[in-house]
């Protein structure tokens, strides 16, 4: 068993951690936890981060949590010109209770769009949300959306505010049976539903020319967030994320385990190479297409 209990946040590595928090902030609704801290030990030594100097910012949006972690000297910046196939993307998906009041609040910060003519009402084929794609100042992704009805509206019902918390994160993948493998393997991650998204609505949300994309969801033990894999059906060979914990272009799922070490060796049989701390308390591991994951005791 590999003791995954729940999503327990995301990371996100950044330039600026004053930026951020203003973007997040006053664009979003995100509130700080507490002041930059240096990253724990053990969770540096996971990451390969020992011997920089590496601050994280902690916020919050309802429930769940985001550390953004500024690293000195820094890593890569976020690539030129990215686009929702890349295998670096990973969107943070944020459910809200009114889409234009959103966008009143979001649209002064000037973020980057990544949808074409602003929020796309999907068919019911495709969920039937409104959805809008843009990037933060380094280039993370993320995604405004509204349920109008169902458990997804149902499950945010009773959340405050207009930007409710995050639902979601959203990996592209370039081999969907390979990450499915992941995440429902040693992860112990269950699937939740499946489905193929296309059209001009598709298009026009994720900035894509014709896309015709499986949408898998994943839910751990404890739920929300949970994990959504984004597969696009394409003919040009794409390859796997090279980018590290100290590059701007990731983005981490945190997630509590009960035995960090026991996930470790069960990472380790089937061929994947984690990073264990030497206390054993936190465990750095890239999925198939380089999408990260710390596991931390719980």
């Amino acid at each position: 068993m590999s003791g995954v209990r729940a999503i327990a946040g995301f990371g996100r590595t950044v330039a600026d951690l004053a930026v951020t928090e203003a973007f997040y902030r006053d664009g979003l609704g995100f509130a700080r936890i507490a002041p930059p801290e240096p990253l724990p030990a053990a969770q540096a030594e996971a990451m390969g981060l020992t011997g920089r100097c590496a601050t994280q910012l902690r916020m919050r949006l309802g429930r769940q949590t985001v550390a953004f972690l500024a690293v000195d000297p820094p890593g890569a910046p976020y690539p030129a010109d990215p686009a929702a196939t890349d295998p670096y993307f990973q969107h943070l998906a944020i459910p809200v209770r009114a889409m234009d009041a959103a966008m009143a609040q979001l649209t002064p910060l000037r973020p980057v769009p990544i949808s074409r003519g602003g929020p796309q009402l999907l068919p019911a084929s495709s969920g039937g949300v409104t959805a809008y794609k843009f990037r933060d100042p380094d280039g993370h992704p993320l995604e405004l959306i509204f349920f109008p009805d169902g458990p997804p509206a149902e499950r945010w019902r009773g959340a405050p505010g207009l930007f409710l918390g995050i639902d979601h994160s959203a990996i592209t993948v370039t081999d969907l049976d390979a990450a499915l493998a992941f995440f429902t393997g040693p992860l112990g991650l269950t699937m939740t539903q499946r489905g193929l998204n296309r059209g001009p609505e598709q298009a026009r949300l994720d900035g894509v020319v014709d896309p015709q994309v499986d949408v898998v969801a994943l839910e751990p033990p404890d739920s929300p967030p949970h994990v959504e894999l984004l597969h696009y059906r394409m003919t040009a060979p794409r390859s796997p994320s090279s980018f590290g914990p100290a590059d701007r272009a990731t983005t981490r799922y945190d997630v509590s385990v009960a035995d960090p070490g026991d996930l470790s060796r069960v990472l380790r049989n089937v061929g994947l190479s984690p990073h264990a701390s030497a206390d054993g308390t936190a465990v750095y591991c890239a999925g198939p297409d380089g999408h990260g994951c710390l596991f931390v005791r719980v």
